[in-house]
């Protein structure tokens, strides 16, 4: 990894962090949920704390991902272990629709069977709730937006799922106490706004697998920065593909057809430290020296 990934605001060890605040927050909302639920009659609520539960698990395995992506390059992986990122990100994604369907299928349940308003004490809690979650998924998804980071979006969207799932109960919570039928219909929306998440953080996580070029916008600052280095006359081609948090580049740099050899290695040296150096987490480049015709 190259040495400007330790001075961005986000480094390796707090990225990787992040999941372990929230399987600690996961499990204390958890037993929260599942003995407010038993005590207030609250089916809703106990399945909202086992799905808890089940998101310790997902966090656990983007920590994970994170961590091997994190190892650096071997002789055996000259390019790191970055993708382990992106398959937990797929875990992830994968995690969300199975979050999805399971309350959906739980939802309909509820609304096929007769049971007894919860106490009104099963509001606050879940008033707390939504707040903490809300605050968590936007922690963490503010890291993994500035890292660009696949696992931690979908971590975040765990996070927002919960969120919304316990919003839900609220609602059909409050509708039954003042009256209105209980029911768990706004479950059901809030299920068609995970699984969408879902289904788009798998096809991000699955392209980024593929190594599909980055955003345009990351391609033209790299060619920015190369083509501000000194000898460098113009840049030709510039390919770009994601490991994990990082990029490797492939640049074709065009330099004076008349310098020596030398001369042009000591330019394609400038470019591949001026890429390394940048805030844009290049890992390492492959720099083409050709004459400018």
């Amino acid at each position: 990894m190259p040495d400007s990934t330790a001075d961005t605001p986000n480094s390796i060890a707090d990225i990787t962090r992040a999941p372990l605040v929230g399987i600690a927050v996961n499990a204390s909302l958890a037993a929260i949920k599942i003995i407010t639920g038993t005590f207030g009659n609250s089916y809703a609520l106990i399945a909202d704390g086992i799905e808890s539960t089940a998101d310790i698990i997902t966090s656990l395995i983007v920590w994970g991902g994170l961590q091997v992506a994190a190892q650096p390059a071997s002789e055996e992986h000259p390019y790191g272990y970055g993708k382990a990122e992106s398959l937990s990100g797929i875990v992830g994604a994968i995690a969300l629709l199975a979050a999805a369907a399971t309350i959906a299928y739980h939802s309909v349940y509820e609304i096929l069977t007769p049971h007894h308003l919860p106490h009104w004490s099963t509001l606050a809690v879940l008033a707390g709730v939504i707040a903490i979650k809300m605050a968590l998924a936007r922690w963490i998804g503010g890291i993994g937006e500035e890292t660009n980071s696949t696992a931690l979006a979908s971590d975040a969207w765990h996070h927002w799922s919960d969120a919304f799932t316990s919003l839900a109960a609220f609602i059909g919570i409050s509708i039954g106490l003042i009256g209105g039928p209980a029911d768990d219909y706004a479950a059901l929306v809030a299920c068609v706004v995970i699984a969408a998440s879902g289904g788009r953080l798998l096809w991000i996580a699955t392209k980024e697998v593929l190594d599909v070029a980055p955003p345009p916008e990351v391609e033209n600052q790299l060619r920015a920065i190369a083509a501000a280095v000194s000898g460098v006359t113009r840049i030709e081609k510039c390919r770009i593909r994601k490991s994990g948090l990082n990029y490797f580049v492939d640049i074709h740099v065009q330099v004076d057809g008349h310098a020596t050899v030398r001369e042009g290695h000591a330019i394609g040296g400038r470019v591949r430290a001026a890429l390394r150096s940048s805030s844009l987490r290049v890992a390492d480049a492959l720099v083409h020296i050709e004459p400018d015709s």
